[in-house]
């Protein structure tokens, strides 16, 4: 599996996603790992929907990219990783899918969760996960778009401990 892009957004396929991510890593999958969303059959189908013309998209549990994975059914395709949260992206680091940078394009606010960007809020669950994939050598950065300068999540973390 050739993954040009793995990324957090709780939004998944939209806009940006569909346009702007998918046209500079030059895609041809869009695969969705999401628990909730795989059994989701209505928001399964619009974010199908949603994907750009000529790139397919997959919504699946994070069991079934572990074995899609593993068996090197997707081998030479290019792919790009949609998450909605890094629990999910830790166990697929755990299950021995190789992540050399994971992008945090948007993780909305929510109770118990503190606002680290004005578009990526994390709680000690996400911090933890981070850290995880921060040990494995996982570049970790911020960025919504290609153009946005990237801020490397770990250093944002370690001034919001300070502060």
């Amino acid at each position: 599996m050739d993954i040009r892009l793995a990324r957090i957004d709780d939004r998944l396929i939209h806009g940006q996603v569909a346009t702007v991510w998918s046209k500079l890593t030059g895609v041809e999958r869009i695969i969705v790992i999401s628990d909730s969303v795989a059994q989701d059959k209505l928001r399964k189908f619009l974010l199908k929907e949603a994907a750009p013309p000529g790139i397919i998209a997959n919504v699946i549990t994070v069991k079934k990219m572990i074995q899609v994975y593993q068996s090197g059914l997707l081998a030479t395709t290019k792919v790009m990783l949609l998450f909605t949260n890094p629990q999910d992206v830790e166990k697929i680091v755990l299950s021995g899918v190789q992540l050399d940078s994971l992008n945090i394009g948007g993780m909305s606010f929510s109770e118990g969760k503190t606002m680290i960007t004005n578009f990526v809020s994390v709680d000690h669950k996400d911090i933890a996960s981070f850290q995880f994939l921060n040990q494995q050598g996982v570049e970790l950065e911020i960025r919504k778009v290609p153009a946005d300068r990237k801020i490397l999540l770990m250093e944002l973390l370690a001034k919001a401990k300070k502060a």
